[in-house]
């Protein structure tokens, strides 16, 4: 059955017409040159992106698309802060919610499938959410800063859109091709946020998803200290002990999330291996499992949930107050 299922995802990925592969690709500037962030060039990175944002607005303007040129323009509001943008094709973007520069708790998202520049304002408001819920937790808990202080702890999250996400309704979304594309981009950012941050800051990447494959396959040498991984389709890997890495892993589903029914297999169809095997939450693959309430795909970072809370003490290290699936 999960053969057949596998197939039918297949056929239906190859039949079912995407209307952006059709889509005319929109006009925007090259990124900006930059050189590796450090705490003394954030504003800068800051500055040079959203004029970038703002010009790649412009552009689009002019080819008439309207959906683009307005998701341009929010990221150049004065307001942001990107260490990285690139308005081309699906568009990427890197921004920081929190104050960098000081942060000893940074938590990286990684989301899935169906992000772009257009959708990216979903995908913002989960780590909006997330920010402000540190930001409670922390001023509740009194929690001390992890450098060493007795002050409370700096925290910065990130939307990661660092890679071109695949669509739902593709063959993409059913293998390993972009996370596998997208994995040395991930371990290099890290490595640069290490160089903002220092090594003794403590980061945390929570994964969405398709997200997971990508953290699956970035995860053997990731400068990381805990990975999240939720609504996982799986990671690609059988165990734990096979992602090959010292960071801590956690996984979570809620209760009304589809993900569910996604077979955890792998089988090799039409001549490509489709399928990312292990469910991440089951025992046998060796992850900490933690509750995410009746939430459902795409309910992970909503605020007064279960699982917000709970990743949210994760990334301040109050694994003790983590409850358990």
């Amino acid at each position: 059955m999960s053969r057949t299922l596998l197939a039918a995802l297949v056929t239906a990925a190859v039949v079912v017409p995407v209307s952006a592969a059709a889509r005319p690709r929109i006009p925007a500037p090259a990124p900006a040159a930059l050189a590796p962030p450090t705490t003394a060039t954030l504003d800068e990175a800051y500055t040079a992106n959203r004029a970038n944002a703002a010009e790649a607005s412009r552009m689009a303007a002019a080819h008439g698309d309207r959906t683009r040129a307005a998701a341009d323009r929010a990221m150049a509001a004065p307001s942001r802060h990107f260490l990285s943008f690139d308005g081309r094709g699906q568009g990427l973007a890197v921004e920081v919610l929190g104050d960098l520069a000081h942060a000893d708790r940074v938590a990286v998202l990684v989301p899935g499938s169906d992000t772009t520049l257009e959708t990216y304002g979903r995908f913002r408001a989960g780590a909006a959410a997330l920010q402000d819920r540190l930001d409670r937790l922390d001023r509740s808990h009194g929690s001390h800063g992890s450098h060493g202080s007795t002050s409370r702890p700096h925290t910065a999250v990130i939307a990661w859109l660092g890679y071109e996400t695949p669509g739902t309704v593709s063959t993409t979304v059913l293998t390993t091709g972009r996370a596998e594309d997208a994995a040395p981009q991930l371990k290099g950012f890290i490595r640069e946020l290490r160089g903002v941050v220092g090594e003794k800051a403590h980061v945390s990447l929570l994964c969405h998803s398709y997200g997971t494959v990508v953290c699956g396959r970035a995860a053997h040498g990731l400068d990381a200290d805990d990975i999240a991984l939720i609504g996982s389709p799986g990671t690609g890997a059988d165990s734990v002990a096979a992602l090959r890495t010292s960071a801590r892993i956690w996984a979570a589903r809620g209760a009304d999330d589809w993900i569910v029914n996604v077979p955890h297999v792998h089988a090799d169809l039409f001549g490509t291996t489709v399928g990312f095997g292990a469910d991440p939450v089951s025992p046998a693959f060796g992850a900490h499992v933690f509750a995410a309430g009746t939430g459902g795909h795409s309910d992970y970072f909503k605020p007064g949930s279960v699982s917000l809370d709970n990743l949210a003490r994760i990334v301040l290290g109050d694994t003790s107050e983590v409850t358990r699936a």
